[in-house]
């Protein structure tokens, strides 16, 4: 299971519905006086510059905990994605957002400036078999500026709405004299974001590459959070969510543990940081900014207490009961 390759039926999709070029751009405009600041990534709770600086630039609508500073496409390890006070300005992109069938995570204005080639690359976690689904909007664009994706080159035009499977490998540049701008938006796949496609795309869905997410349960409540607190004894990668990881064979184990932050349950990497924890229902929790890709149930009222850690990919799975000791 360590594959990361999608097979969806193509690289690309186009969804519905048609938007509004018009108020896209209208709403783009409120913020275009501002400086905006470059792209930065997000890996095991850090968030990092590139080290070679380009201009390559974000205007961030969705962000981990509504933060306009963050640039990055979040991920585990912080707290849940919230609007950014740029959204009040944006009426229609409010509107666009809204209507997404689907859990959201980042949202972000991204401006590829003129002069800039990409490296080509995969984003291997933003795929459908890995519970996530990354949507591209065109704002601001023209013929030199292109996307190639799994070997073929796209111009999204505005208007448009597009589905791209970018666990494929890809690289876009700016060959042009202008700024191409597209509102990008990652998503957590439902079976109600699946009716967006077209129909040629009908039994893909149904089939198992796909990783559906369940919603998230209510809140945990004082007494529920005391009563899953423990420690146990795991696979080192459980929280290194940029690698598909197995839970099969001796690998190297590390020390996690289950905390009550005073709001919500964590889990404690060996390094000491808290990564929260969202509820499914059952005792199970799959991490805040993250899919059910990976996903932990505690069991601690059983004859011998335990932690049953759960990878996906599609419909597929792979478990690990753990020990677990309870209280820390």
């Amino acid at each position: 299971m360590n594959e990361n390759h999608s097979s969806t039926p193509a690289g690309a999709a186009r969804l519905l519905p048609t938007l509004d070029a018009g108020r896209l751009l209208a709403d783009l405009m409120t913020a275009r006086d501002h400086l905006w600041d470059e792209q930065s990534a997000y890996a095991n709770g850090q968030v990092t510059r590139w080290e070679e600086p380009q201009d390559w630039r974000c205007l961030p609508v969705r962000s981990p905990g509504g933060d306009k500073t963050r640039t990055d496409a979040g991920g585990p390890g912080g707290a849940e994605f919230a609007d950014t006070e740029w959204l009040d300005h944006m009426p229609y992109v409010e509107e666009v957002l809204r209507s997404i069938p689907g859990p959201l995570h980042a949202a972000r204005f991204m401006d590829l400036g003129p002069g800039v080639v990409g490296y080509p690359h995969n984003d291997a976690k933003f795929a459908p078999d890995w519970g996530v689904a990354r949507l591209h909007m065109p704002v601001i664009t023209h013929e030199e500026a292109s996307l190639e994706l799994d070997g073929e080159v796209h111009r999204w035009q505005p208007g448009e709405f597009w589905f791209g499977d970018f666990s494929r490998k890809h690289h876009i540049q700016n060959l042009g004299t202008e700024h191409r701008v597209h509102l990008v938006v990652d998503v957590l796949v439902t079976p109600a974001l699946a009716q967006l496609f077209p129909a040629d795309w009908a039994g893909y869905f149904d089939g198992p590459e796909v990783l559906y997410n369940r919603p998230a349960a209510a809140a945990t409540t004082d007494s529920e959070r005391e009563g899953a607190r423990c420690s146990f004894e795991a696979p080192a990668h459980l929280l290194e969510t940029e690698v598909f990881g197995s839970l099969d064979g001796p690998q190297p184990l590390a020390e996690f543990s289950i905390v009550d932050t005073g709001t919500e349950l964590a889990i404690r990497s060996p390094h000491g940081h808290p990564f929260p924890l969202a509820a499914l229902g059952g005792n199970e929790y799959r991490l805040v900014g993250w899919s059910e890709e990976r996903t932990l149930t505690i069991r601690l009222d059983a004859p011998r207490p335990e932690v049953d850690l759960t990878y996906r990919k599609g419909r597929r799975s792979t478990r690990l009961s753990v020990p677990a000791t309870p209280g820390v």
